[in-house]
């Protein structure tokens, strides 16, 4: 009779599902596909081949033994990286709260105590103390009916391996970042370096100048002018030990370190543009599985999940609940059998009306979830588009440094000439250092072209994935935002 009663329940609640609804509500979100990003044009010069994906050690392929060191040292003590580590490992908690409340739980409890009752309070008053034992027992399970657990448990699974990811592009921007203040730092010794054989040429153009004022053959005006090269030279000398200072700074930062480690780190080695040049043969088709599209793409899985969440809310459910235990009062034994009680009860629970705070809750729900994709495809067209305009910076560079190293050579011819001339006797020694300013300029000019090539290049590698290789379940996600379309 018990079990008609249940069913008569169970289809009476069913029928009334349709009081609460979540009709009409639904996210407008639609992930872009990357066959519809047109980069043909912008990328006509790559050729696809997986081998030229960056290395997840990449910076080890510079040749500089200190570099690979501080970036060692970096991850291993980057506050920024012992943040995402926590974040994740808190992600990987909610994983196991969510698995946890899908299954049933159990308590036990007891109490000994003591109450003075009135007479007047018939039939339990006496009107002395008496002693109250008490034991229990108590379960309970709320059925996942429609799955609404399981769905919850997919959605923290989904924003923990987000999560994780995350933590590896931590890695990965730690690794880019250092390994650009550090050829900050090496451009900064070589800005230096042309600003001391700067000051020196004009001290001493100064001082023929001064010489030859003395003698009659130059003016005042001649002899300020040298002044004014002097006080430049010195005035780039002081940027170019700020330059040194500042890159420094940013590394100590880097390494989670306070500002004398930064004192400590040598010269580096100026590294080749050809050192971190990548390939014309490039894996276009696997940008997706960048480790930022990555996470993305499963927070933008575990925003789905939380809306099936939101759904079975507007559902009927069946919770199985049991109660026993055994209770005394006085000093009789706690364990016998009239001591004992116990309770069985199922129930069904159906929300009718709740002044739509449900589906406010599965509004909110659709709203991230299109938050969720938006992020996804921002990050999607971000991504192909960094790709192309760091290959055109690159592009452009190449120029630049072919232009540039034509005025260096022209710069160096000059320079010899003028040295040839001044020993021939034709020409003044004034006039060989006035030429050889020029050429100081054209090898400035070049080491900061250099310099950033070397930078872009390494921003490139960022832009390309900086090494990150999907795991597992990763990949599935990484294929579902791969192939770019070229045409």
């Amino acid at each position: 009779m018990r079990l008609h009663h249940l069913a008569a329940a169970i289809a009476l609640t069913i029928a009334l599902a349709g009081c609460a609804s979540s009709g009409g509500l639904h996210p407008d979100g639609q992930l872009t596909e990357p066959s519809t990003l047109k980069a043909d044009q912008s990328l006509a010069r790559l050729n696809v081949s997986p081998a030229a994906w960056p290395s997840e050690d990449w910076w080890t392929g510079l040749g500089d033994a200190q570099l690979d060191a501080l970036i060692g040292e970096a991850l291993q003590g980057n506050p920024d990286l012992a943040m995402a580590d926590a974040r994740a490992r808190e992600a990987q908690a909610q994983v196991g709260a969510a698995d946890a409340a899908r299954g049933p739980t159990v308590n036990a409890g007891g109490s000994v105590g003591g109450a003075r009752l009135p007479a007047t309070a018939e039939p339990l008053g006496n009107g002395h103390y008496a002693p109250f034992k008490y034991a229990d027992v108590s379960f309970s399970w709320s059925l996942d009916l429609w799955g609404g657990k399981r769905a919850a448990w997919e959605a923290a699974l989904g924003q923990a391996r987000a999560s994780e990811i995350e933590r590896r592009a931590a890695r990965i921007e730690v690794s880019v970042n250092v390994a650009r203040a550090y050829v900050q730092l090496g451009y900064a010794f070589a800005q230096q370096d042309v600003a001391k054989a700067e000051l020196e040429r004009a001290n001493h153009a100064r001082d023929l100048t001064r010489q030859r004022v003395a003698a009659g053959i130059d003016n005042q005006m001649q002899l300020k002018q040298s002044d004014s090269e002097v006080a430049s030279a010195e005035e780039q000398m002081a940027v170019a030990g700020r330059a040194i200072d500042s890159a420094r700074s940013s590394l100590s930062v880097l390494l989670g370190r306070g500002p004398d480690r930064g004192l400590a780190i040598d010269r580096p080695t100026v590294l080749k543009p050809s050192a971190v040049a990548v390939p014309d043969s490039l894996p276009i088709e696997l940008l997706g599985h960048r480790a930022d599209l990555v996470a993305a793409r499963w927070r933008v899985e575990a925003a789905g999940h939380d809306i099936k969440v939101a759904k079975t809310e507007f559902l009927p459910n069946v919770s199985l609940g049991a109660y026993a235990g055994l209770v005394v009062l006085g000093s009789a034994n706690l364990f016998q059998a009239p001591a004992r009680f116990y309770d069985v009860a199922p129930s069904i629970s159906l929300p009718i009306f709740d002044g739509g705070r449900r589906r406010a809750n599965l509004a909110g729900k659709d709203a991230q979830y299109d938050e969720a994709v938006a992020q996804y495809n921002k990050t999607l067209v971000g991504a192909v588009n960094q790709v192309a305009d760091d290959l055109s910076g690159l592009k452009s560079l190449e120029e630049q440094v072919a232009a540039q190293q034509r005025a260096l050579d022209a710069a160096n011819a000059a320079w010899q000439l003028a040295q040839q001339r001044y020993q021939a006797g034709i020409g003044s020694y004034l006039e060989a250092l006035s030429v050889r300013q020029q050429l100081l300029e054209a090898d400035q000019r070049m080491a900061s072209l250099h310099a950033q090539q070397v930078d872009l290049s390494v921003q490139l590698i960022q832009a390309l994935g900086g090494g990150f290789r999907p795991q597992g379940d990763e990949a599935s996600v990484a294929d579902a935002s791969s192939h770019p379309s070229r045409s």
